[in-house]
């Protein structure tokens, strides 16, 4: 196969392989982000602590964790034709992609937001804050740098699924590989495609680095922002701010009035 046959299909399946990984990495985050701090929460110790809430989830979310994907996209046949109407393509393999890495980033989230320093939650309960301005104000600003980072990984263990599920119909570098690498014998193809997933895992753990680490410089764990932080929440509970310190006068200079002219 010459290089004007296989830039077209490279082409079409990188497309292919973005769209999978860029939804389906949307959704993990929108659905897996609130999960994370939801079992912090209700943790031994939390904010709204209640056991019997987070055991439940962290069940269900052990469970889905330790299901492999190759099953689960079977499994989730049936529901993946009722939600986009097929279960070939990538608008299908979206489904059991986005479903599987809810649970894997939620974990990752409550890793990041554990370690937040428990001195700035209370300081703002106590000051009458509440569940909302906790996670607002304290638990995502704080976890961000690690936040994108478990992001970044997330991804990158999408780009990994996305290339099983092109061995099931759902199309990208993972499908062309095994369709025309293995299958019809063009190694060539087959080591290009490698090459190409791993410099795009390159560039995206590199950009999730750069990002972590540049919010990480910025200082959100400083001191001057925490005092913001805790001069807002006492405003928020009706405490008055305290009066500025009186600036010293200066010494009252006597006026002398000038000696009229006759």
């Amino acid at each position: 196969m010459t290089w004007s046959e296989m830039e077209p299909l490279l082409e079409q399946a990188c497309w292919d392989t973005l769209y999978m990984v860029g939804w389906s990495a949307v959704i993990a985050v929108v659905g897996g982000l609130p999960l994370g701090v939801l079992l912090v929460l209700t943790d031994r110790g939390g904010v709204l602590q209640n056991v019997v809430v987070n055991k439940v989830v962290g069940q269900i979310v052990n469970v889905a964790r330790s299901m492999p994907f190759i099953i689960l996209m079977v499994a989730l046949i049936s529901f993946t034709r009722v939600i986009v109407g097929t279960t070939i393509g990538p608008e299908a393999a979206i489904v059991p992609l986005a479903i599987g890495a809810i649970p894997f980033y939620a974990r990752l989230v409550e890793t990041s937001v554990r370690e937040v320093d428990g001195g700035l939650v209370e300081a703002v309960q106590s000051m009458g804050g509440s569940t909302w301005t906790v996670v607002r104000k304290v638990l995502l600003p704080e976890s961000l740098p690690a936040l994108i980072s478990s992001a970044t990984t997330t991804i990158v263990a999408l780009i990994g699924y996305s290339a099983m599920a092109g061995t099931v119909g759902a199309g990208g570098l993972g499908d062309l590989a095994v369709r025309y690498g293995y299958l019809r014998f063009e190694t060539k193809l087959m080591w290009i495609t490698v090459a190409i997933l791993a410099v795009v895992i390159s560039v995206i753990q590199f950009a999730g680095d750069i990002a972590a680490r540049g919010l990480s410089h910025r200082g959100r764990s400083s001191v001057a922002p925490r005092l913001v932080l805790l001069r807002g929440g006492a405003s928020r509970a009706g405490k008055p701010a305290a009066a500025p310190q009186p600036r010293t006068a200066p010494a009252e200079i006597e006026s002398v009035e000038p000696t009229k002219v006759p």
